[in-house]
């Protein structure tokens, strides 16, 4: 059996657009991806096939979901749904890091 194996240190940040960047691993069924977000980046409301589960690993947001504002913060986690439009908007001026799970995995992450 062939396991994949990464250390998140050595996977580039790829930027996203102005204040987000982000670095990704992939399995057959799921991807992880780390985003890094600053204070005033782009806003890009966005929705995608895949079901989004969202961990704040530090900093607080406010993730917008459909109509609907979830203020999110360190240790904090919300479930998006395939289709939903969705974006985040850092409150403060630290940079937020969340965790991201997709399924089924997003190959055009890899």
């Amino acid at each position: 059996m062939d396991i994949a194996k990464i250390d998140w240190s050595s996977i580039p940040w790829h930027v996203v657009r102005e204040g987000v960047e982000r670095k990704s691993f992939s399995g057959e069924g799921a991807t992880v991806c780390l985003h890094r977000l600053s204070p005033g980046n782009e806003q890009m409301p966005h929705s995608h096939p895949n079901e989004q589960i969202v961990y704040i690993l530090s900093g607080e947001v406010d993730f917008h979901v459909g109509e609907d504002v979830h203020r999110l913060g360190t240790g904090q986690l919300i479930a998006i749904p395939p289709d939903v439009t969705h974006y985040a908007v850092v409150v403060g001026e630290e940079q937020s890091f969340n965790l991201d799970i997709f399924t089924p995995r997003r190959p055009e992450y890899d």
